[in-house]
């Protein structure tokens, strides 16, 4: 028992299938640093801080938020582990995307950490920078536990470094409410050890009060939500003793709490919506603030990001054939979710949007759609155009007029590098090697500098964990909840859309203020095309119990297999609304399954309902 606890709750070393005895373990490797030496210096000491950094997993196109667990975008792999997923093919055993391990070694090692880093010398390390260093890791050991909840709800809360000689029958899963406040106790500790704002851009990437509230009020959003406040389907989610982990009754209160966490964010007045102003441009230019706030380093909507993060591999998997793998696909679902530029949704008879034939003429912005695209693809809002790559839209990351046209059929080769998504063209179907299982690509988080043709992505920026733009929306989302005839749920909603290029929501929709149920659907809308292929778009869904409708289950796309036959970007087939799949859904997906290799290793843990 006590070889299970070390090495499958809190272990680092994974040794329990290749030790005999206890005895083993007091052999110190002779090629591994000493305990002394690593706390005998300042580097080595900020080495294994910057290690625990190391376990913060981005929800890029690897993460299953980030492509294809959602209603937003499909991988083009049948065998992947996402893929499977929403086919229903796994359970406890084949437990995919299974983070428990990872997370509770990031959460040992913070221990670890804050329990040796006063042994460093003074002369190598500071007061204050101990105190900072503390600091950080108490908000990562709080992270590692909230990305736990997301997954899996409830979990073991393991509160100090743990030895062989403890007991794991003494490690039972928490409730949500006690999860909750050990994470919050987290982020207060951590807030009082870090500054509002870094004076270096040599901290940029680290936590600051303002990361440690956004986390507190994405967990308080996360409270407040159908998922886990007073949900039956949950009743039966209870520790062997019978302690019940989720909370049974509702509380409207529990979306004031949320609000209040949000607008504690936006009161520190250290975060704003990114501009191209804030690039240097002469004048605001909607198109380049959605698309350039990925690509500017260490712009100010940025609240928490990671440093490190694999820019090839995403823009290489995003990117079209020829030079592209184009895994990662748009769907159908969300390009119907991005509103028309007068800030209509499509589906509005007053929106002006056509579903059928060719465009005309160009657009009216330089962004806009060209004459001759599909008129699917008119008159958009900013953000369509700066988010989607659609059939006959240049792909961006071939600076060059050569470049452009390696992307495309010496037939269209005209210096822009329009996709040829057709069934004939360079990333259709009929190519070997081309992914188009859509029709519809990302160009969100990639930059025009990059050349992907030759694989030259080396335009770093960091890879943004939380932005002020969610934290806009959560503070109106849970403001609409509980006070829906307030002025700040269409103040803060209209931040996003204003700087989407959007007009305010009460000019176009002015029956859904004060609506509470109306305004949610804007509100959830707004979210599903400003953080979409960010992750939020799962989740939002999980926490709503909106991801196993059949709106959300019913996947479409363009018709990739139909045969253009030569005609090319004039073949109307194409364009066809299609259904590209129906995924297997049970409400026990609501929620991670603890996988069987955790279960059979500690024999308090309970398995989530249905699995």
């Amino acid at each position: 028992m006590k070889i299970k606890i070390f090495s499958l709750v809190v272990g680092t070393l994974c040794l329990a299938t290749c030790i005999s005895s206890c005895d083993y373990l007091n052999k110190k490797p002779d090629n591994l640093i000493t305990e002394e030496l690593i706390w005998s210096s300042r580097a080595s000491a900020e080495s294994y801080l910057y290690n625990i950094y190391g376990y913060i997993i981005q929800t890029d196109g690897a993460d299953y938020t980030g492509v294809g667990a959602s209603d937003e975008s499909s991988v083009s792999m049948p065998t992947t582990n996402v893929r499977q997923m929403v086919a229903g093919n796994w359970s406890p055993v084949n437990a995919y995307f299974d983070n428990w391990d990872n997370y509770y070694r990031g959460i040992r090692a913070s221990f670890i950490f804050e329990d040796n880093i006063d042994k460093v010398p003074p002369s190598e390390l500071g007061d204050d920078l101990k105190k900072q260093y503390k600091a950080e890791s108490k908000f990562l050991r709080g992270w590692f536990y909230w990305q736990l909840m997301k997954q899996f709800g409830p979990v073991v809360l393991v509160t100090k470094t743990l030895s062989l000689n403890d007991d794991f029958n003494a490690y039972p899963r928490a409730s949500f409410e006690a999860c909750q406040s050990y994470i919050n106790q987290q982020m207060d500790e951590a807030s009082a050890g870090l500054p509002a704002v870094w004076a270096s851009s040599s901290n940029y990437g680290r936590p600051t009060k303002g990361s440690c509230l956004a986390v507190k009020a994405q967990l308080a959003l996360w409270a407040a939500s159908p998922l886990w406040n007073g949900n039956p389907n949950l009743a039966n989610l209870k520790n062997h003793d019978g302690t019940q982990l989720a909370p049974l009754t509702y509380d409207a209160g529990k979306w004031k709490v949320a609000a209040d966490a949000a607008k504690a964010v936006i009161d520190l007045n250290v975060y704003k919506l990114y501009t191209n102003l804030e690039s240097g441009g002469s004048s605001f230019d909607p198109y380049l603030s959605c698309r350039n706030l990925f690509l500017t380093n260490w712009n100010n909507e940025i609240v928490f990001s990671r440093n490190s993060w694999s820019m090839w591999g995403y823009t290489k998997c995003v990117s079209p054939a020829p030079g592209g793998y184009y895994i990662y696909n748009a769907t159908q679902n969300v390009v119907d979710a991005f509103a028309m530029k007068n800030g209509r949704t499509i589906n509005d008879t007053n929106s002006g949007y056509v579903e059928t034939g060719f465009a005309q003429t160009n657009g009216a912005n330089y962004w806009e759609h060209s004459k001759g695209q599909w008129n699917m693809y008119a008159n958009r809002e900013p953000r369509f155009y700066a988010y989607i790559l659609y059939n006959g839209r240049p792909v961006l990351p071939a600076p060059t007029v050569d470049d452009k046209n390696y992307f495309s059929s010496p037939a269209n080769q005209n210096g822009t590098g329009r996709t040829e998504f057709y069934y004939n063209g360079q990333s259709g179907q009929k190519i070997a090697g081309a992914n188009s299982i859509t029709g519809y690509g990302f160009l969100k988080n990639v930059s025009p500098n990059d050349n992907i043709r030759i694989d030259a992505v080396n335009s770093y920026r960091p890879f943004i964990l939380i932005r002020f733009a969610e934290i806009l929306l959560d503070y109106a989302e849970a403001l609409n909840e509980y006070d829906p005839s307030s002025q700040d749920v269409v103040r803060y909603l209209n931040l996003v859309r204003e700087r989407a290029g959007l007009p305010g929501i009460e000019t176009v929709y002015p029956e859904a203020v004060g609506n509470r149920d109306e305004m949610r659907k804007h509100i959830l809308r707004e979210r599903q095309v400003e953080l979409c292929f960010e992750g939020d778009r799962y989740f939002t869904l999980v926490r709503r119990l909106l991801l196993g409708t059949a709106a959300h289950q019913t996947i479409y796309s363009m018709n990739v297999n139909a045969n253009d036959e030569g005609q090319g970007f004039a073949f109307a087939g194409f364009y066809t609304r299609t259904l590209f799949q129906k995924r297997v859904w049970n409400d026990k997906m609501y929620l991670f399954p603890i996988s069987q290799y955790q279960m059979d290793r500690d024999l308090e843990l309970v398995q989530n309902p249905g699995w």
